[in-house]
């Protein structure tokens, strides 16, 4: 007769310190004893590209299984079978209905909403347009998580270059309610410490920071007395989590000590790296932690902000994107739009590597993900709102079957895909934005 005497550590475990609140990643010890598999929980993110895409180089040619991966999409070979490339969605709420607001605010506010942004820039007249997909898969999945939702962006936000209409538009994806938008946070230590800062006002932080160099250290005792009682593997996973974060706090130190106004740490410091690159790869570092620990479940992320000035010398484009993106058939502005559009996929593949490698129940946590990474532009030179560059990365747990490129029917509405992926988060609804009902046929849904 076997005994089992080993007791399940909770799931919800954190080690706390000062300043510090520090979520465990999944381990061998939260899993019931005498449990034959461990059902992990769902995680979402909406990452949003902007000034669309050349379609030529980002479509396949082939639609189904065999189909060889386009110019744009060429980092993603590795992560092939864990994708699916749909064409053919629009979003027409987007196009101008003669109200004043410009093609690029309404391409970033129907994104994730399905809902038409007039110009309520004018005195008197009411913000408004509606929750967005995010928040009501956070509202289901995110309940019980330290923070429901995570709201990123790696591209400032403007208060001028708005085209026409409402500056908020284009400084973020994520909707709380038809009336209050999400701001998107840029800086990695405020990042940071939302995620592992949880006690202690800023002095007590800066202070903590200055003695030991690492928040991190106030758990240290903790983290040794925890992983006496595991077993090997879990002490492995421990381990490596523990590095994880410190190697992370260590690279937002680092941006800051190479800051000429980041002499002690301010309230809000200025710790952004100066390379864009290490900018975006610490913000998927810092989210892929964030899934890891189960400290939230949901997040957006601006890759880009639609009217995007940005230059990226290193890759050979010196000019500012959205003037690329306006390329009126010049093949010279096409490569460097391209050369843009690739560069972005390079990096995301950084977080989707991330995901892959992390341990999570029965999987990895890109198993048990759903990444949609697109944009509410097609063409960019037109300002066209179809044909919308939609890529979906991971298999959310089994309820998609990937490796596909799906054509769908000339304008389908992107509000069908959302609704369907609003049903796999467990949150069915008849209606969201213009959608006439789920993606039909639905083949990306295991039967």
């Amino acid at each position: 007769m076997t005994f089992i005497t080993r007791k399940s550590l909770p799931r919800r475990t954190f080690l706390r310190g000062l300043g510090t609140t520090l979520a465990l990643p999944f381990l061998d010890a939260m899993a019931p004893a005498l449990t034959a598999k461990t059902v992990a929980p769902p995680r979402m993110g909406f990452i949003y590209i902007a000034n669309g895409v050349i379609q030529e180089h980002w479509n396949p040619t082939a639609v189904g299984t065999q189909f060889d991966l386009p110019p744009i999409l060429k980092p993603l070979e590795a992560f092939k079978s864990y994708s699916n490339i749909l064409s053919g969605l629009a979003h027409l709420q987007a196009d101008t209905f003669g109200d004043g607001t410009g093609d690029h605010p309404r391409a970033s506010a129907v994104w994730l909403s399905g809902v038409h942004a007039y110009d309520r820039s004018k005195p008197g007249v009411e913000v408004k347009l509606a929750t967005t997909a995010d928040q009501l898969i956070a509202q289901h999945i995110g309940k019980g998580t330290q923070i429901p939702s995570l709201e990123l962006s790696v591209d400032g936000p403007t208060q001028a270059a708005c085209d026409s209409g409402d500056c908020f538009y284009v400084n973020t994806v994520s909707w709380r309610s038809e009336t209050t938008p999400n701001p998107a946070e840029m800086q990695p230590r405020v990042i940071f410490e939302r995620l592992f800062g949880d006690g202690g006002d800023a002095a007590q932080r800066r202070a903590v920071a200055k003695n030991t160099g690492s928040l991190l250290d106030s758990v240290t005792k903790e983290v040794a007395r925890l992983a006496n009682t595991l077993g090997t593997g879990d002490r492995s996973k421990l381990t490596e989590y523990m590095d994880s974060v410190r190697e992370i706090e260590q690279r937002i130190q680092s941006a800051e000590a190479s800051s000429a106004e980041a002499i002690e740490l301010p309230e809000r410091p200025i710790d952004i790296p100066e390379s864009y690159e290490e900018h975006v790869k610490l913000m998927f570092d810092l989210q892929a932690l964030a899934f890891q620990a189960d400290i939230t479940r949901v997040f957006s992320m601006i890759m880009c902000r639609e009217l995007s000035s940005r230059t990226y010398p290193n890759i050979g484009v010196p000019d500012g994107h959205h003037a690329v993106s306006h390329h009126r058939n010049d093949p010279d502005l096409i490569t460097k739009k391209a050369k843009i559009d690739t560069y972005n996929v390079l990096l995301f593949t950084h977080f989707l590597k991330k995901l892959r490698e992390m341990q999570d129940g029965d999987g990895s946590l890109l198993d048990h993900s759903l990444i949609l990474y697109g944009g509410g532009m097609g063409n960019g030179n037109l300002h066209r709102h179809s044909d919308l560059p939609t890529l979906m990365v991971g298999k959310l747990g089994g309820k998609f079957k990937t490796g596909h490129h799906l054509n769908y029917p000339e304008n389908t509405p992107m509000s069908n895909l959302l609704v369907t992926l609003l049903d796999k988060a467990g949150v069915p609804i008849d209606k969201f934005g213009d959608s006439t009902g789920r993606l039909t046929p639905d083949p990306l849904t295991v039967a």
